[in-house]
Formats: structure tokens, sequence, C-alpha cells
């Protein structure tokens, strides 16, 4: 019954691409044909740690040169699913200020796939990046909760909401560049509940790593914490 709903449903208002508009037919892939081969997709080979593509063949399971002279990274591994460009930026920007919340379903699945590296290693629950309850107010949505659901939904892991929030207002990062990030959202997050991380493999979700700065502050106040690990997991990175 579902089944022939849903068939009825996509005669009368037909699925159109989450990019272009153009009408999709049945398909669940999301996008039309030719946005889809416009985007670039992160596959293998890559970085074993932190994700970045390699150019050549034979690389995979390496380690690139960044990750070898960075011991103090906090991150355990790092996966996003497509490149962030001129392309690939209006699934980004249209799902996290134009309200086009139905652009998770899709960003899920695809976020579900790229971390395959991490759930395989070990993980126990879904942290989506907070957002100042000002611009939540403003947004009405966190883009970053709404992916962890849908992920949620696929690996069966739970998600914390709660345990960690940006309890400092700072100004967007798209503003900043390099060592300005990290100034930025220094001090911005505070661990809430400390006994819900510690010990615990922590995967944190968000729509974009650019520098990897407000990741980077996030993963430091929950290892401060106790917690055992932390991975992070984004639609998108700036290569």
């Amino acid at each position: 019954m579902l089944k022939i709903f849903q068939e009825v449903l996509n005669f009368i208002l037909p699925p159109r691409c989450l990019k272009c508009g153009a009408v999709i037919g049945g398909t669940e892939n999301g996008l039309c044909p030719d946005c889809f081969n416009e985007i670039t997709f992160i596959s293998e080979p890559y970085c074993k740690r932190c994700g970045r593509p390699f150019n050549g063949e034979g690389t995979q399971g390496m380690v690139c040169g960044d990750c070898m002279k960075k011991h103090k990274n906090p991150f355990r591994y790092s996966r996003s699913a497509f490149v962030y460009d001129e392309y690939s930026k209006t699934l980004i920007l249209s799902f996290k200020f134009h309200d086009k919340t139905e652009n998770a379903v899709f960003l899920g699945k695809l976020l579900y796939k790229s971390g395959k590296d991490i759930f395989s290693s070990g993980a126990d629950v879904l942290m989506p990046i907070p957002l100042h309850y000002s611009r939540l107010l403003k947004r009405k949505y966190n883009q970053s909760s709404l992916l962890a659901k849908e992920v949620s939904k696929m690996c069966g892991l739970p998600i914390d909401n709660t345990s960690v929030i940006r309890h400092k207002r700072t100004r967007p990062q798209v503003e900043f560049s390099g060592q300005a990030r990290i100034k930025n959202v220094k001090g911005a997050f505070q661990v809430k509940n400390p006994l819900n991380v510690k010990g615990k493999r922590i995967v944190l979700i968000d729509d974009v790593m650019t520098t990897g700065s407000t990741l980077r502050e996030c993963a430091l106040v929950l290892l401060a914490a106790g917690a055992a690990s932390v991975d992070t997991l984004t639609v998108a990175r700036v290569l």
C-alpha cells in the first residue's frame, strides 16, 4: 500500500533534482545525471586517517604527509562525501541557509556511505556540531542534527544533541581564514554532561570541513572530558 501511495505521489509531484530542479522521475539518487556528474565525490584511494584523496594509484591504506607530521591531530579518522567547490556548494548552501531541509535525506545517505571506515572501526554515538542558541533561533534548525538523524537511521547509532553546547557566540567562519578561524572558535564549546562522553567513541557530524577549526575545537573539549576517540564525518570538504 505504501509503495502504491508513493507511486501516485511521484506521478502528481514528480521528484526533482536537489541541485537544478529538473524532474528526475522515480530515481532515489536525488540528483539528475548532469548534476551528479558535476559533483567530485571522494573515493579511495585516500589518506587512511584524514580522508584527503590521493592522486596516484597504489596508495590505498596509506597515510598522507600532513598526517605524518601532525602528531597532535585530535581526530582518529575524518571522512567526507564530496569536494566543496562551485558545483557542489549549491547543495550545501540551499540546505543550510534556505530551508531546503529535504536535502538531508540524500546527503545523509552519502554521509553513511562515506563513513564506512569509521563505523567498521567501531563507534558509539553520533554528535552533531551544535549551534549557538541565538543562531538556532534565527535559522530554526541545526543542519548537522538533521544529517545525524538520517545517518542514525542507517547505522543504528544513537544521537547525542545535549552533552556539548556552543556557549560562545562566534562570528560565521566564512568571514575568516587561516589562524583567524582558529581564534574565532577558541573556547566556543563546553561539555555539559561529561559522564555521557567518558569512554565513548564519538562521531562528529557537520556539513563542511574547511580548515577543520570548528571540528578540532569541539574534538579537543570532548577528549579533555574523557572521550575515547573522536572521528569527523562531513558532507563536503575544501581541498
